[in-house]
């Protein structure tokens, strides 16, 4: 029986996970240092961000090592609750800005809020969006490991057996 080669698309595929691993973590250790010296642990809130990217780094240290279902399944959820986390910041980050702007100008109009607040620079309206993108990212390394592959084909009705 000759062996089988494991064919040039999962070579590819294989590294391309590599890099997206390593642009996650990056991404995640950027993103924590900024929090960390913007003081972004002011309020309860505010812990949500930090603790999600500690628990990140954490399940990809113990994918790294170990690379079974458990993590991955670990990091499928943490990475899930980046991109609800990111969808909250922003609703947060404008509810923070525009309770900011009528706090300043009560009598300000609701055109003239929403450009103030789309404009603001503290807090950021959409520096959630770099949780909601670590998030997808996550999820895409997730979604490309080969067990969800396989499974991914087997629902489509694909066969994986030579004929």
């Amino acid at each position: 029986m000759e062996a089988q080669r494991p064919s040039v698309g999962t070579n590819h595929i294989e590294t391309l996970r590599r890099w997206i691993f390593v642009v996650i973590v990056l991404g995640l250790l950027g993103t924590i240092t900024e929090l960390i010296f913007l003081e972004h642990y002011e309020e309860p809130l505010q812990f949500v961000p930090l603790v999600l990217i500690v628990t990140a780094l954490v399940l990809l240290a113990w994918h790294a090592l170990r690379h079974d279902e458990t993590s991955l399944r670990g990091l499928q959820i943490v990475m899930a609750l980046f991109v609800l986390a990111g969808f909250v910041g922003v609703v947060a980050h404008f509810h923070g800005s525009a309770e900011f702007q009528v706090d300043l100008n009560p009598e300000i109009g609701t055109w003239e809020l929403l450009e103030k607040v789309l404009r603001a620079k503290a807090p950021p309206l959409l520096a959630p969006g770099m949780m909601l993108q670590l998030g997808l990212l996550g999820l895409a390394y997730v979604y490309s490991d080969a067990r969800y592959r396989v499974r991914a084909l087997r629902v489509l009705g694909f066969s994986l057996q030579k004929e």
